[in-house]
């Protein structure tokens, strides 16, 4: 069964179907953050949310996934 919620198991900017990795892609490429806020329809909170999760992962904080009620 697929959850429409959920991008492929990845890690989404919290009400949208924007994986992380896009958002964070996107700054690696030299997108300001005015434009992956425009291109995406993100805010620059979620972009900062963005960072913090890859850097927690990278310090190796254990990151678990929040229970989607049915």
């Amino acid at each position: 069964m697929v959850d429409p919620k959920i991008m492929h198991g990845k890690p989404v900017i919290k009400g949208t179907r924007v994986p992380v990795e896009v958002i964070l892609g996107s700054l690696i490429s030299g997108m300001s953050y005015e434009e992956i806020e425009r291109e995406y329809n993100v805010k620059k909170e979620d972009i900062i949310a963005a960072i913090e999760y890859a850097a927690r992962f990278v310090i190796g904080e254990e990151v678990r996934p929040l229970k989607i009620e049915a």
